[in-house]
């Protein structure tokens, strides 16, 4: 009885590793595919799809994953580039997509903190710039 217990637990736990292994490669590698389509969209200067391909990217967070600090990087230049042309509304969906990727990210803490907060202070000063017009 002992070892057919033993098996089952065995099987338990292998089953739950290659779930685990599985789950982590596929979201691996659609935070890098996405980030691959924003930095293509950039060249092509579409800015709708570079905001949407790094958005997606940090959607698909993993801790310490260097490409998410890079997804993250991109959208704030893009927000910065935009915000340098008088493009208000540009620059404001692109802090947005920052802040509300972080956001939405949030499980036991909220990662980017930081990127929320600058956020937070570029979309404040932005906003009444945005009603002026």
């Amino acid at each position: 009885m002992k070892t057919v217990c033993k098996i089952i637990c065995l099987n338990g736990a292998v089953i739950i590793a290659g779930a685990l292994v599985l789950f982590t490669a596929g979201t691996w590698w659609r935070l890098v595919t996405q980030y691959s389509l924003g930095e293509e969209a950039l060249r092509r200067n579409d800015f709708a799809a570079a905001v949407a391909g790094f958005e997606s990217a940090l959607h698909m967070y993993i801790p310490f994953h260097p490409t998410v600090d890079k997804a993250a990087e991109q959208l704030w230049r893009i927000g910065e580039q935009n915000e340098r042309l008088g493009d208000v509304n540009r620059a404001l969906i692109a802090y947005r997509a920052l802040r509300s990727s972080f956001y939405a990210d949030r499980w036991l803490v909220t990662p980017g903190k930081e990127w929320i907060a600058r956020c937070d202070s570029k979309i404040a000063a932005l906003v009444p710039l945005q009603r002026e017009r």
